[in-house]
């Protein structure tokens, strides 16, 4: 949705403004176009602004992007390793939020494991993805999803505590996929890189 990507620069604007805003006058004026923002994007979620407003921690820093970390992983008969998401039922292909102390690779392995039960290895990357620019749900924040490419070494499948399955699936039979986290396009893009061993790595 356009006008909520429009809403969220404002607001992302106005936070920068807050963090180096040197004087009370203009303190003032970044706090009400942060105000007006939230208003605004209330309005366009169909939410009450008390929500958005608890929603959101206080910004002490620049603005910049949440990171997302996905991994493709593929069997013998190059199938694909998808976890089903508690909170709506669906599936993704493994991953998460980044975690601060751990980099992007170990972030990745990690969540496979937790989410599936096989341990893997990072190959390496095979995409950036703006979340902004492909047609996800929209979302209150902007976020960038780094997709790579990793390979079992080990491990048993079953799910994790938090998923409610754990499964390989066909390229062209996936089931329902939970959109907010991951698109058949960018699937299908990712599995292709992977077993054409493209060596480009796909951004924006």
């Amino acid at each position: 949705m356009k006008e909520l990507e429009q809403i969220k620069r404002i607001k992302a604007l106005a936070e920068t403004g807050l963090v180096y805003a040197e004087d009370e006058y203009n303190r003032e004026r970044y706090e009400e176009l942060k105000q007006i923002a939230l208003e605004l994007m209330a309005s366009v979620a169909n939410q009450p602004l008390s929500i958005l407003e608890n929603f959101y921690m206080p910004v002490t820093d620049y603005p910049t992007p949440k990171v997302d970390v996905r991994g493709l992983v593929l069997n013998e008969k190059n199938q694909i390793l998808m976890a089903k998401e508690s909170i709506d039922g669906k599936w993704t292909i493994p991953g998460g939020w980044a975690e601060v102390g751990y980099t992007p690779s170990t972030c990745v392995t990690k969540e496979i494991e937790e989410e599936t039960g096989l341990n893997t290895t990072v190959v390496r990357l095979l995409a950036v993805y703006d979340k902004q620019s492909h047609p996800h749900p929209p979302q209150p924040f902007y976020i960038y999803k780094l997709c790579f490419l990793c390979q079992l070494t080990g491990g048993e499948l079953n799910h994790g505590f938090d998923m409610q399955g754990a499964a390989f699936f066909d390229v062209d039979d996936l089931p329902e996929l939970s959109t907010d986290r991951i698109l058949e396009s960018q699937i299908k893009q990712l599995y292709t890189m992977a077993v054409e061993n493209k060596t480009n790595v796909y951004f924006d």
